[in-house]
């Protein structure tokens, strides 16, 4: 099989690269390089059957050239992260819907199954747990940005099911629910690369608000058996399904858990939402989804534990820049 995998140099993105590729397919990777990077694929270039451009989707003649030369196309070019919504709430609107229009639009013209991700943060703030695909989404109001990330996910959403049930375009989404593991940056927010670095670096571990807020980390290469799964399930075309862990921790736990994992020295700090974001942000207690129906289409359920997530992503970094990081190899007394 052929894949083409828009923002291919990003986290998930070049984790599904590495995925595929090792399956014997070949991938076309598609990257404008704002959030992802060449390093998390060059070590892909050895494959002949790895392909690479530094583009945007938005290249709309390209864009058609890689559609027609691949069988699905995965759409993991987005603007990801809190600080980049609270900072850049312009161009993570723009884009988030304008590259999906474009994606959606080139693969009409050759009815080519593109998987659109979406995100937990769609579901806002509804109370009810774990959230379910058919949930109503309760986002917050639109004089506060955080919900600007979620409100353009969810139009990626709309469009893509309106491309399926007005055009017969395939497509299947995935809301993603907290992946996590190592190539992960915490330059956008992303909390737990933030936390083991700050760990390791013996700087305050920085939780924001109170810390009982509740997630499901996944790790990486769970999320991308369950992306690959769903392309290959013809039941899911056309559905939006969950992808994630149901294991819950608080955020406070897991900076003590980062902490123990790393041994490290660092104090555990308590910043409020204001300081961090400003006097406008809103927060989303607890995000918890049901996995009965990717279970149902895929037989999927995550293998790998957050205590065993933790310690991938510490040693990641670790070996990344092994002098810095080198809080917990000394020893303690």
């Amino acid at each position: 099989m052929r894949y083409l995998i828009t923002g291919g140099a990003g986290f998930i993105g070049s984790h599904l690269a590495d995925a595929l590729l090792g399956r014997g397919d070949e991938v076309f990777i598609l990257d404008d390089l704002s959030t992802g990077a060449m390093e998390n694929i060059r070590h892909l270039k050895s494959y002949d059957r790895m392909h690479y451009w530094i583009d945007t989707v938005m290249n709309e003649h390209l864009l058609a050239e890689l559609v027609d030369e691949c069988d699905v196309v995965f759409n993991m070019a987005a603007a990801v992260g809190v600080r980049r919504i609270i900072d850049s709430p312009v161009r993570t609107i723009e884009t988030n819907i304008d590259g999906t229009a474009a994606v959606l639009a080139a693969a009409h013209k050759k009815k080519k199954l593109v998987f659109i991700p979406s995100t937990s943060e769609v579901y806002g703030k509804n109370p009810k747990v774990p959230f379910c695909e058919d949930d109503d989404l309760v986002l917050g109001p639109t004089v506060k940005p955080r919900w600007s990330y979620a409100a353009s996910k969810a139009i990626d959403e709309f469009l893509a099911l309106a491309y399926w049930k007005e055009k017969g375009q395939p497509v299947i989404i995935g809301r993603l629910f907290n992946t996590v593991g190592p190539r992960q940056t915490g330059r956008y927010g992303m909390v737990l690369p933030t936390f083991v670095t700050q760990a390791l670096a013996s700087e305050p571990i920085t939780v924001y608000g109170t810390g009982e807020q509740t997630r499901c980390f996944c790790y990486v290469g769970d999320a991308v058996k369950a992306l690959i799964d769903l392309v290959q399930a013809p039941e899911a075309v056309g559905q939006v399904v969950n992808i994630g862990s149901d294991e819950q921790v608080t955020i406070s736990d897991l900076a003590r858990r980062v902490k123990k994992a790393t041994r490290s020295r660092s104090e555990i700090k308590y910043i409020p939402y204001r300081q961090a974001y400003g006097e406008d942000f809103e927060d989303m207690l607890q995000r918890v989804p049901s996995l009965e129906k990717i279970k149902k289409l895929t037989g999927f359920r995550p293998t790998t534990t957050l205590d065993g997530i933790i310690e991938k992503v510490v040693s990641y970094f670790r070996k990344q820049v092994p002098r810095k990081y080198d809080v917990g190899t000394r020893g303690r007394k």
